[in-house]
């Protein structure tokens, strides 16, 4: 019987390490897909998909503003989730953010003509990259 117990006990404790390495798996990197008419991003239980017709901008910036988290966290150089511009505080508009390192710029998209998304990756090259991928489809659907 006590046996049995500590079975039970280990399987636990296996499985709720096992639930937490995926977790911080879905949350290592911001996972990405350009398609033909649209662009989805993936970042743990976030997700998010946007047609490029439906993109009014897309620009540079260096620093996010204040904003409130709705959901989401921040840890070390990331910063994820749905927050609230503190301006916007009466409208409660969402702002979705997907940022993978707070030091660089980040890409701003505004699409649906207010809503607005922050997005940037551990690696420069590749955000620049993405920029530039997504400049040219904003300004081809145009």
């Amino acid at each position: 019987m006590a046996k049995q117990r500590s079975l039970f006990w280990n399987l636990i404790i296996v499985l709720t390490v096992i639930v937490c390495f995926m977790a911080f798996l879905m949350h290592y990197k911001n996972w990405t897909k350009i398609e033909d008419d649209q662009f989805k991003i993936l970042s743990g239980f976030y997700y998010k998909k946007l047609k490029y017709s439906e993109m009014d901008s897309v620009l540079w910036v260096d620093k996010i503003p204040p904003m409130e988290r709705l959901n989401g966290f921040s840890a070390f150089e990331k910063e994820k989730g749905i927050f609230r511009e503190f301006k916007d505080s009466l409208t409660n508009e969402k702002v979705n953010v997907y940022v993978d390192n707070f030091s660089d710029r980040k890409i701003k998209i505004v699409y649906k003509d207010s809503a607005k998304l922050y997005l940037n990756y551990k690696d420069s090259l590749e955000t620049i990259r993405l920029f530039d991928v997504l400049k040219g489809k904003v300004q081809s659907a145009d």
